[in-house]
């Protein structure tokens, strides 16, 4: 930012960001977004989040509460759509690349005779991703949770849960390393999650 767009941040965006989101922390940076919802959005301290990423928490799939919460010092790189339709909370320092997609719902398709625009929106399992992740970019994370720590590789599509730290690649993501406590390093694993002897 030059000079005179951070004075104009604070005298302007900061105040209206601080009314209308249900929380914005101190120290954060909220860059050109598009928001829906903003009063069920919560943003913790120091957190930035780049150009025209979509934060939405609508609760379109008709729950009762519905929230997306990011933690402090989280960064969100330019164009991520996080959209919540009952629950997604992104932990402490989490690293989002560009063009980072997190969901917690979907389309139904199951009907043939009618467009997928118009048929229902179904719910997920609520989103999690814990403290200290990082997300490549271009990755996919749609009703799955990613524990600690964990590396999820650009372009990957995860669908199911990752453990806490991992290292998770492709379509669908599967875990090629974890964190061996016993010796204190990452190493590499087979398909099925079992370390690999070098």
């Amino acid at each position: 930012m030059t000079w005179l767009q951070r004075i104009i941040y604070i005298i302007f965006k900061r105040p209206y960001y601080s009314v209308i989101l249900g929380r914005f922390g101190k120290g954060s940076k909220l860059i050109d977004p598009i928001l829906t919802g903003s009063s069920r959005i919560f943003i913790g301290q120091g957190v930035y989040i780049r150009k025209h990423t979509w934060l939405a928490a609508d609760p379109l799939t008709g729950s009762a509460e519905c929230s997306l919460t990011i933690g402090d010092g989280t960064y969100v790189g330019h164009f991520c759509h996080l959209y919540a339709t009952k629950s997604i909370s992104l932990g402490k320092h989490v690293l989002l690349a560009d063009r980072v997609y997190v969901t917690d719902n979907v389309h139904e398709y199951q009907d043939i005779h009618k467009p997928i625009m118009h048929q229902p929106v179904k719910q997920l399992k609520p989103v999690t991703i814990g403290d200290g992740v990082w997300l490549g970019e271009n990755v996919c994370i749609i009703g799955a949770s990613i524990g600690k720590n964990s590396v999820i590789g650009a372009n990957a599509v995860v669908t199911a849960d990752i453990p806490d730290y991992c290292v998770a690649v492709g379509s669908p993501a599967r875990i090629i390393k974890r964190y061996d406590r016993t010796t204190e390093s990452w190493r590499r694993t087979d398909p099925s999650g079992h370390f690999i002897e070098c």
